[in-house]
């Protein structure tokens, strides 16, 4: 494992966010033997499109949102272990390597634990996941409908009643840090 720093920059090229990762060497994992399986659904970029097509038409209001170090949030169920950082190694203990608990970046399985998670969380909280679409979640309340698109760590989400998206917000909030405020996208 090793740390990977980056600047954050602005449309101007200026340094808004210093980032730091602790990211895991997935390269040197062998399928079959550190992982089974690593798939985890993705949404096409058509399937976006008709997202906000159908938002249009049903007037509805849209926002988008972020997960902040979402593999973090997420467990994974082989064992992994990995080296200790450069930099950061236990002195009186330098050839111990540590134990992974929860997703890295870097690691194979990452992304289907975090989609996992997510996927869990939202089907505990009265969603329905479309089997043509696993990344398109809905939750219905009388006429009105909440439609949540996964891109990974990011989330666009529509309602034709604006409570539903501001009782998702907070409900996403609960549970794992979010990008500041979700932001709305003009159709």
């Amino acid at each position: 494992s090793k740390w990977v720093f980056m600047n954050k920059l602005d449309e101007r090229g200026i340094v808004i966010r210093n980032k730091a990762r602790l990211v895991a060497q997935g390269h040197i994992q062998e399928n079959c033997i550190d992982y089974d399986e690593v798939f985890a659904p993705v949404t096409r970029i058509e399937v976006i499109r008709l997202f906000l097509a159908y938002a249009s038409f049903r007037d509805f209001v849209v926002y988008q949102m972020d997960v902040k170090s979402y593999f973090l949030y997420a467990k994974i169920e082989e064992e992994v272990y990995v080296c200790q950082p450069l930099g950061i190694e236990d002195p009186d203990f330098p050839d111990k390597v540590y134990k992974v608990e929860k997703a890295l970046y870097g690691l194979h399985q990452a992304p289907r634990a975090w989609y996992k998670t997510l996927s869990t969380y939202l089907l505990d909280n009265g969603f329905q996941r479309r089997m043509a679409n696993k990344t398109l979640f809905i939750k219905r309340d009388k006429s009105d409908i909440l439609l949540v698109q996964v891109y990974v760590d990011d989330i666009i989400f529509g309602s034709t009643r604006k409570e539903m998206c501001t009782e998702f917000e907070k409900m996403m909030h609960k549970k794992f840090p979010m990008s500041s405020d979700c932001s709305y996208l003009c159709i």
